[in-house]
C-alpha cells in the first residue's frame, strides 16, 4: 500500500485537536441520533475510488438527507459529494470500466424509484435509465456496460408495463377493500403481504431501451410458492450477470406457501438474458443465496445454509465450477470454520476470498483459498467490527475496503492493509463528534456456566466513572436469540446512553448467541428461556463478584425482542431485580405461535406444535407462571409489530394488572418491531430511565 495513504489519512482524521478527558461532553440522545451515518462502501473495479452513501439524520424525517459521496481509495484528498437531493440513492453499482455508476432513486417527476446512471469521468447530472411504473431497484451492469439488470415488484400474469399499469388502476378503483389469502404467510415484520412478485428485468442503457421482464409468463413464477429472498424492508433476488453476459443468475424460493409446516429453502436459478424458462441450479433441502462469480469467471460462489429442521445454521461459503456440470454438487470451502460468513469478496487475482465473521463481540476479517481449505484470521481488530467488506475486482494491487466501527466509534470507510493486519480511515464524517463524548470501550470477560459452557460478556461503565464508588447494575439482554452483543454503536439499545444516569451495563452473550459456533447457537433448542436466563443471572453474579464497584443490592434488567421474552421470563422466575423493562417481548409463547408472521421455526424450537404440548410449551411459558409476577415492569410495544404482535404485550399487561404488579404500558402507534422514529426513540430512553429510577432511586446516589 502506498505510504501516501498513511500520511494523508492522518491529516484527514486528525485535523482537529481532540478534547482532553475533562472537557468531553456527556452522551446524549441528540449526540447519537444526529451523528452522520456512513453506509456500505462500493469500490470501483480499478480500485481508484469508493462510493458511499452518507445520511445526515434529523428528528423530523422531512429534514433528513442521504447522498452519495466519492472517496479516493488512496486517501489522497477528502471525500466529495456526488448527489444532493432529498431522495435517498440505493443499490450503487459500478460499470466494469470504472467510469459510470448506476443507482436507484426517486427524483422529480418520478412516481416510483427508477434507475439512474452517472458518468464520473465526463461529469454532469445523472440521467434516468428506466421509466417503469412499478419502480426499479438493485441495478447491475452487464459486463460490456451496454445494458443493466434490475428488479421490480409486478402484478401476477402482467406481461409488460402496460399490463401492470392496468392492474394497478383496477385495484385502485375497487369499491371494496379486503385482504384475501389462501396460504401462509400473510404478513412480514410490519407489512401485510400481497400477490405482487419480484421479477428481474434487462434493459439497454441506450435512450431508446425498453425493459424486458425475464420471468413474466414462466412456469417458475406461476408456482404459488414463488418469492424472492425476504428482507426486513422487502424482497431481493440477488441477481447477477453470468461472465459472458448471456444469462442471469438469481436466488428465489418456490415453497414460500409451505412456511407454516416446513423450512423455506432458497435456491439458485439461471435464466437466459434473451428470455426463456429459468433452470434450477441447486436443488435439495439446503438454502443457497448471494451468487457471485470469481473475477476470472471460472467458478460460481454463494452462501450455503443447511437449515432444514434446524433452529440455527451457519452461513457457509460454497462453490461450483463454471459452467456448471450436470448434477454437480456444491463444494463447501471451509467445513471446519465454525462461524457464519457475513460479508465476503474475492482477491483480484481470484486466488483468495476474504470474509468477515462474528467472534466474541467483535467482527474479524478472515481469509480462505478460493479452492477451499483452512480459514485463517487476516485482520483481528482490538475492538470493534469490520462490516461490508469489499475488494476492487480489477485493481493491480489489493484494494480491500470495509466499514469499521466500535461502540465509541461511528462507522467510517477504511482501507485494510493485509500485510500489517491493520487499517487506515478514508473518511471522518462522524469521528470528530464522537471524540468529544465521554464514553469508554467495553471490557470483556468470560465465565463457565453451570452447564459447562463458556459465556462471553462485556460491561460498560458510566460517564465520570470512579472505581471507588458503588454503581447499580443494569442487565441488558440482546434479541435474536441468534444474535450477539457487539462492540458497535446501536441506537435501539445504546449501551452508553443506558449507562448515562450512572449504571454499569452488563451485556451477556447467553446460550443461543451467534459468534461462538453452530453448536452454541443451536443449544437453545428445547430450552428457549430457562437456560439463557440462567446464563444472564449467573453473569450478573460473576460481574458482582469480579467488579467491586457494582452494588449487588441494586440490580435491574431490560431487553427487547428475544431479550424481551427473557425479561418476561425473569419477571416470572426471580425477584432479584428491582425493576424490569420489556420491549416487544412475548409473554405467552403459545399465542405468539398463532399470531406471529413466522411459526414453523417456533415448532422446531419447542419440539412440535402447541397442541402436542411438548415440555417447553408447558414449562417455559411466562404467562403460565403469572401467579409469580411481582417485579415492577415497564412494557413497550410497537402497534405495527407483526413479529411479536401487540396481543402478547396486552396479555402480559392484563396478567400484571390482575396480579396488582406495579406496571406501565407504552404503545407506539407508528412503530413496528423497533422504535425507529427519532422523537419516539428519545422519549423511550426517558421512559426507561424514569422507570428504573422510580424503583431504585437515582442511579448516581452514593452508596457504601
Amino acid at each position: 500500500m502506498p505510504s501516501r495513504l498513511f500520511v494523508v489519512v492522518g491529516v484527514i482524521v486528525g485535523a482537529s485537536v481532540l478534547p482532553r478527558a475533562q472537557d468531553k461532553q456527556p452522551v446524549t440522545h441528540e449526540a447519537l441520533w444526529l451523528m452522520p451515518r456512513v453506509g456500505a462502501p462500493v469500490p470501483s473495479p480499478d480500485g481508484k475510488w469508493v462510493v458511499v452513501s452518507v445520511t445526515q439524520p434529523a428528528y423530523d424525517d422531512k429534514d433528513q438527507t442521504a447522498d452519495l459521496w466519492l472517496v479516493p481509495a488512496d486517501g489522497s484528498v477528502a471525500p466529495r459529494r456526488l448527489t444532493s437531493t432529498k431522495a435517498t440513492e440505493s443499490g450503487v453499482a459500478w460499470s466494469a470500466d470504472s467510469r459510470r455508476i448506476a443507482f436507484a432513486t426517486r427524483r422529480e417527476g418520478d412516481d416510483a424509484n427508477q434507475i439512474y446512471s452517472l458518468d464520473l469521468v465526463s461529469g454532469g447530472e445523472a440521467t434516468r435509465v428506466t421509466s417503469i411504473s412499478t419502480g426499479a431497484a438493485s441495478p447491475v451492469w452487464r459486463p460490456d456496460g451496454k445494458a443493466i439488470l434490475f428488479t421490480s415488484l409486478v402484478y401476477p400474469n402482467a406481461a409488460d408495463d402496460a399490463a401492470n399499469k392496468k392492474a394497478a388502476a383496477e385495484r385502485k378503483d375497487q369499491k371494496y377493500k379486503v385482504r384475501a389469502y389462501d396460504s401462509f404467510p400473510v404478513r412480514y415484520w410490519d407489512r401485510w403481504l400481497d400477490d405482487r412478485q419480484i421479477h428481474v428485468f434487462v434493459q439497454s442503457v441506450d435512450p431508446s431501451g425498453a425493459p424486458k421482464d425475464l420471468l413474466a409468463g414462466t412456469k417458475l413464477v406461476r408456482n404459488p410458492g414463488f418469492s424472492g429472498r425476504r428482507l426486513d424492508s422487502g424482497e431481493e433476488l440477488d441477481a447477477v450477470w453470468a461472465p459472458d453476459g448471456n444469462s442471469i443468475l438469481f436466488a428465489a424460493t418456490t415453497n414460500r406457501t409451505s412456511a407454516a409446516f416446513e423450512t423455506v429453502h432458497v435456491h439458485l436459478y439461471q435464466v437466459p438474458a434473451a428470455g426463456g424458462e429459468p433452470s434450477e441450479l441447486t436443488p435439495g433441502q439446503v438454502t443457497y443465496e448471494h451468487p457471485r462469480f470469481r473475477p476470472d469467471g471460472r467458478a460460481l460462489y454463494f452462501i450455503s445454509s443447511d437449515d432444514d429442521k434446524q433452529v440455527y445454521s451457519l452461513d457457509r461459503l460454497a462453490m461450483l465450477s463454471w459452467p456448471i456440470e450436470k448434477a454437480a454438487t456444491p463444494v463447501i470451502l471451509s467445513k471446519g470454520f465454525d462461524r457464519s460468513v457475513e460479508s465476503w469478496a474475492f482477491s483480484a487475482d481470484s486466488q483468495k476470498i476474504y470474509l468477515t465473521a462474528e467472534d466474541a463481540g467483535l467482527e474479524k476479517v478472515y481469509a480462505v483459498s478460493a479452492q477451499g481449505g483452512e480459514t485463517t484470521v487476516a485482520v483481528a481488530p482490538a475492538r470493534g467490527v469490520y462490516t461490508n467488506l469489499t475488494i476492487a475486482s480489477r485493481a493491480a494491487e489489493p484494494v480491500v475496503i470495509a466499514d469499521w466501527s466500535s461502540s465509541i466509534n461511528p462507522a467510517e470507510i477504511v482501507r485494510l492493509d493485509l500485510g500489517s493486519r491493520n487499517h487506515r480511515a478514508l473518511t471522518a464524517f462522524a469521528a470528530d463528534r464522537a471524540a468529544t463524548l465521554d464514553w469508554q470501550p467495553p471490557e470483556h470477560f468470560w465465565f463457565t456456566s453451570s452447564r459447562g459452557r463458556r459465556i462471553h460478556n462485556m460491561i460498560v461503565r458510566p460517564p465520570n466513572f470512579d472505581a471507588n464508588r458503588k454503581y447499580p447494575l443494569l442487565v441488558e439482554i440482546h434479541g435474536g436469540a441468534a444474535n450477539m452483543w457487539r462492540d458497535q454503536i446501536t441506537l435501539r439499545w445504546n449501551y452508553h446512553l443506558l449507562a448515562k444516569p450512572g449504571y454499569v451495563v452488563l451485556l451477556t452473550n447467553y446460550t443461543g448467541s451467534t459468534g461462538f459456533g453452530e453448536a452454541f447457537a443451536r443449544a437453545i433448542q428445547f430450552d428457549p428461556l430457562a437456560g439463557p436466563a440462567d446464563d444472564v443471572n449467573a453473569a450478573a453474579d460473576e460481574a458482582i463478584r469480579r467488579f467491586p464497584f457494582i452494588d449487588a443490592t441494586r440490580q435491574v434488567a431490560a431487553g427487547a425482542s428475544y431479550g424481551g421474552h427473557l425479561a418476561n421470563w425473569l419477571e416470572a422466575t426471580t425477584t432479584r431485580y428491582k425493576a424490569i423493562v420489556s420491549h416487544a417481548g412475548e409473554a405467552n409463547i403459545e399465542a405468539q405461535w398463532g399470531t406471529s408472521d413466522s411459526i414453523y421455526h417456533r415448532e422446531l424450537m419447542m419440539g412440535g406444535p402447541p397442541w402436542e404440548q411438548a415440555k417447553p410449551w408447558r414449562d417455559q411459558n411466562p404467562i403460565r407462571r403469572a401467579a409469580s409476577f411481582k417485579t415492577p415492569i415497564l412494557l413497550s410495544v410497537g402497534e405495527n409489530d407483526f413479529r411479536v404482535p401487540i396481543n402478547n404485550t396486552l396479555e402480559n399487561w392484563s396478567a400484571l394488572q390482575r396480579m396488582k404488579v406495579p406496571s406501565r404500558l407504552l404503545v407506539w402507534p407508528n412503530a413496528n418491531h423497533w422504535i425507529s422514529n427519532g422523537e419516539d426513540s428519545r422519549h423511550f430512553y426517558e421512559e426507561v430511565h424514569a422507570w428504573l429510577a422510580r424503583w431504585m432511586g437515582p442511579a448516581n446516589a452514593a452508596t457504601n
